[in-house]
C-alpha cells in the first residue's frame, strides 16, 4: 500500500531513541522529510545521521525541551525553517516508564507528578498549539500522540493520569481541528522492545537468578500474541495514522500492546 507520504514534512519529539526514533525512521522510509527533537544534542545528531543513512531523506536533528514553552516555540520555528513547513506532528517526548517500580501514593510528591505531566501532557499541548496553525494554513495535517496502556489499567498513579490526560487532549484537539483537515489520534503502546529492553531484562534476570528468556516470557505472559511488541511495529501503525490513508480515524485511540488479556474497551 502506498501511504502517500512522499514529500510530507514530519516532526517527531522524543525522536532520538526508542519508539520515537523508530517512528522517525519509518516516516523517512515512507518518503517524509523528518525533524527529530530531543534534549540531548549528541543523541539527536547521532539518530539523525543513522536515519539518513538508512532512508536517504532529509533528516534534521534539533535540540528542544518540551517542558519549556519558549523552547517549543523555537523548535517549531526551526522545523518550519528547515523543512519549509510541518504536516505531521508525532508527540513522543516523555519521561520513560516501566524502567523501575512506579511510586506508591506516599511517594507521589508534587514535584514527581508535575515533572512528569509537564513533559508529556503539557509538552504535547505546547507542540500541538505551535504546529497546528501551519497545518490549518495548509488545510491538512496529522497529530499523533504516543501515550500508553497505563491509561487503561491501574498500577501507576502518575502513569495512568498522564496517559488518560493525553487521550483527553487528543479528543479535544480532534473535535476542534478535524473540520480544518487535521486528524488527531492517540496510540497506546504496551511494553515495547527498544534498545533499553535487553539491559533491563538482563538486570532483572540476574536479580532473580534466572535466565533472560524466563524474564522475557514473564513480561510477555499477559499478551495474546505471546511476545513483546517491537518498536518498529508501533512505528508501522503511526506511519499509517500519519498518512492520508487514515482519514476515517479521528479522535480515537489505537492500542498496540500485543493484545493485553482481560478488559474490554469499546
Amino acid at each position: 500500500m502506498d501511504l502517500q507520504l512522499s514529500g510530507k514534512r514530519a516532526l517527531v519529539t522524543g525522536g532520538s531513541k526508542g519508539i520515537g526514533k523508530a517512528i522517525a525512521l519509518q516516516l523517512a522510509r515512507e518518503g517524509c522529510d523528518v525533524a527529530i527533537a530531543a534534549r540531548n544534542p549528541a543523541e539527536v545528531e547521532a539518530a539523525a545521521a543513522e536515519i539518513v543513512g538508512v532512508a536517504k531523506r532529509k533528516v534534521v536533528g534539533l535540540t528542544a525541551d518540551t517542558s519549556d514553552d519558549a523552547s517549543v516555540k523555537a523548535l517549531i520555528a526551526d522545523v518550519v525553517a528547515a523543512l519549509g513547513g510541518v504536516d505531521i506532528l508525532v508527540n513522543a517526548a516523555a519521561k520513560p516508564g516501566g524502567q523501575a517500580p512506579p511510586p506508591k501514593l506516599a511517594e507521589v510528591t508534587d514535584a514527581v507528578f508535575w515533572d512528569d505531566v509537564n513533559v508529556k501532557v503539557l509538552g504535547y499541548l505546547r507542540t500541538a498549539r505551535e504546529a497546528a496553525p501551519h497545518m490549518v494554513a495548509a488545510g491538512w495535517g496529522r497529530i499523533i500522540n504516543i501515550s500508553g496502556l497505563a491509561a487503561r489499567q491501574t498500577g501507576s498513579i502518575v502513569g495512568s493520569i498522564r496517559n488518560v490526560a493525553v487521550a483527553a487532549l487528543t479528543k479535544n484537539l480532534a473535535d476542534e481541528l478535524g473540520p480544518q483537515g487535521i486528524n488527531v489520534t492517540v496510540v497506546h503502546p504496551g511494553l515495547t522492545r527498544t534498545e533499553k529492553t535487553g539491559p533491563l531484562i538482563a538486570g532483572r534476570a540476574e536479580a532473580a537468578g534466572v535466565e533472560p528468556d524466563e524474564i522475557e516470557r514473564r513480561l510477555a505472559a499477559n499478551t495474546t500474541i505471546g511476545r513483546l511488541v517491537d518498536a518498529a511495529e508501533v512505528a508501522d501503525i503511526v506511519a499509517f495514522l500519519a498518512s492520508p490513508r487514515s482519514g476515517a480515524i479521528n479522535g480515537d485511540a489505537i492500542a498496540c500492546g500485543g493484545g493485553v488479556r482481560g478488559p474490554i474497551h469499546y
